[in-house]
C-alpha cells in the first residue's frame, strides 16, 4: 500500500508536468503518511543528505563549465578537433566526437553540453552539406558519450549514492569514454563513404600548431583533472575548486570577454543547480527508505536473480533499466532512486562497485539520448529544428553504436578499472 501510494503520486505530480524535484518531495511525504512514519524525518534527511564533503565539487564544476563556454574556450576546441580530424572524409563528423570529449571534460552539465554543441556545430554541420538528422545524431551521440569524462555531476552523484570514491569514478571514465569515441569515430567514417560526406578542410602542422595555441586553456584542465587525480594531489572536492579558480582567472584576465555581472549571474546559476541536486539527494533518500520498508529490494533481487550467474549478463539488465529510467526521469532521478536498490545486489554476487558505477554513467547517458523521451536528444532536436520522427531513423547506427560500446564497458571490466587501480584508488 505504501509503495503504491508513493508511485500513484509521484506519477500522478509528473503527468500534472510538476517538476521532477518536486515530485519526488510530494511522493515522499504521501509515503510517510501512509506508512504512518513521522513527517520529521523528511527535515532531519534534508540536513544530513547535505552534509557530504564532496558535494562542495559540484557547484564548482558547474560554475567553470558555464564560464569557460560564456568566455568562448568551446569554439576553440571545435577548431582544434577540426585541425586535427577535419582533413578525412567526413572529419567535420568525427570533430564533433573529439570535441564532445574535449569538452566534456570543462563543461560537466549535459544540458549545457548539448546547447554549446549545437549551437556551434550544427550551422557548420549544415553548411557541409549534413542533413539535420545527421547532425543531430552526431551531437546527441558525442555528449551521451561524454558522460563518462569527468567532470560530471552524475558521477559526483553516484560515488555520493553508492558510497564510492568521486577520484576514483573520474579516472575511471576515460577510458571507457575513448573506447566509445573511438567507434562512433568508426561509424561517421563509414557513414561518409556512404552518405558522401566532404572532408572539412585540408590540415597543416602550422594549423594544428595554432589551433593547439588557441586551445591550450582549456586543454589544461583535462591533464590537471588526470595528472592530480592520479598523484593523489587533490581530491575531488579540492579539483572543483582549482577549476572553478582557472575558470575565473582565464575568462577574466585572458579572454576578457565576461564581465563582473555575467560572473555573478553563472555563480548564481550553479548555487541554484547545486541545491536542486542536494534537495533531489535528501527526497530521494526518504524515497529509497520507502522503496525498502516496501519490499522493492527483495522484488528486484528476485528479479535479477536469473542474471546473477553471470556478471555481465546482471550489469546488462540492471542498465536496461537504468537507460529506460534515464530516458523517462532523467540522468540524477535514475541515480538515486534505481541504483541504490540494484547496488547492494551488484555487491553481493561480487561485481566490482567503481565497474557497477562506471556501466551505470554510461545507460544513463545513453538513455538521456534514447528517443521518443531522452531529454538530451529532445534539445539537440531543438537546435536541428527537426522532429523525433524525422530523426529517429538516421540515429538507430549512432544509438547501436552506443550499445556496442556500453556492451565492451559491460565485458571489459579493465577498461573501467586500469587507471584506478594504477593509482592505487582500488584494489
Amino acid at each position: 500500500m505504501v509503495l503504491l501510494a508513493t508511485l500513484a503520486t509521484f506519477i500522478v505530480l509528473l503527468l500534472l508536468s510538476l517538476p521532477i524535484v518536486f515530485a519526488l518531495g510530494a511522493a515522499a511525504v504521501v509515503g510517510l503518511l501512509t506508512a504512518g512514519l513521522p513527517l520529521q524525518q523528511l527535515g532531519s534527511t534534508l540536513v544530513t543528505s547535505s552534509q557530504n564533503w564532496v558535494l562542495l565539487a559540484i557547484p564548482s564544476f558547474v560554475f567553470a563549465g558555464s564560464l569557460m563556454e560564456r568566455a568562448g574556450m568551446s569554439t576553440a576546441l571545435v577548431e582544434l578537433a577540426r585541425a586535427l580530424v577535419g582533413w578525412v572524409r567526413g572529419g567535420l563528423g568525427m570533430s564533433v566526437i573529439v570535441v564532445s570529449y574535449f569538452f566534456s571534460d570543462i563543461c560537466g552539465s549535459k544540458m549545457a553540453e548539448v546547447s554549446a554543441l549545437g549551437s556551434a556545430l550544427m550551422p557548420s554541420l549544415k553548411k557541409a552539406g549534413y542533413r539535420a538528422e545527421d547532425g543531430a545524431s552526431l551531437i546527441a551521440a558525442g555528449t551521451a558519450m561524454g558522460m563518462l569524462v569527468p567532470p560530471a555531476i552524475f558521477m559526483i552523484v553516484i560515488s555520493e549514492v553508492t558510497n564510492q570514491s568521486a577520484v576514483a569514478l573520474f579516472l575511471a571514465g576515460f577510458i571507457p569514454a575513448a573506447v566509445i569515441g573511438a567507434i562512433l569515430c568508426l561509424l561517421v567514417l563509414i557513414q561518409a563513404h556512404i552518405l558522401g560526406w566532404p572532408a572539412d578542410t585540408r590540415t597543416s602542422f602550422r594549423r594544428i600548431f595554432g589551433a593547439l595555441k588557441n586551445a591550450a586553456v582549456p586543454l589544461v584542465i583535462p591533464f590537471v583533472i588526470l595528472g592530480g587525480f592520479y598523484a593523489g594531489a587533490f581530491t575531488a572536492t579540492e579539483a572543483g575548486a582549482i577549476v572553478a579558480l582557472y575558470a575565473f582567472i582565464a575568462a577574466k584576465f585572458y579572454y576578457r570577454n565576461v564581465s563582473w555581472r555575467e560572473i555573478f549571474d553563472l555563480a548564481y546559476e550553479a548555487g541554484v543547480l547545486t541545491s536542486v541536486v542536494i534537495y533531489l539527494l535528501a527526497v530521494a533518500t526518504i524515497f529509497q527508505y520507502l522503496l525498502g520498508i516496501s519490499g522493492a529490494p527483495e522484488f528486484f533481487g528476485r528479479m535479477l536473480a536469473p542474471l546473477e550467474g553471470q556478471h555481465w549478463l546482471f550489469l546488462t539488465g540492471v542498465a536496461a533499466m537504468t537507460m529506460l529510467f534515464g530516458m523517462v526521469l532523467e540522468g540524477l532521478p535514475a541515480a538515486v532512486v534505481l541504483i541504490p536498490v540494484v547496488f547492494p545486489i551488484a555487491t553481493k554476487i561480487g561485481v566490482q562497485p567503481v565497474h557497477f558505477d562506471i556501466v551505470q554513467t554510461a545507460a544513463v547517458g545513453i538513455g538521456l539520448f534514447t528517443p521518443p523521451l531522452g531529454v538530451g536528444l529532445l534539445m539537440a532536436l531543438r537546435f536541428a529544428e527537426i522532429s523525433v520522427g524525422q530523426h529517429i531513423r538516421a540515429y538507430v547506427p549512432y544509438l547501436l553504436a552506443l550499445l556496442l560500446g556500453l556492451m565492451l564497458i559491460i565485458c571489459v571490466p579493465e577498461f573501467s578499472l586500469f587507471l584506478p587501480r594504477s593509482a592505487g584508488l582500488i584494489r
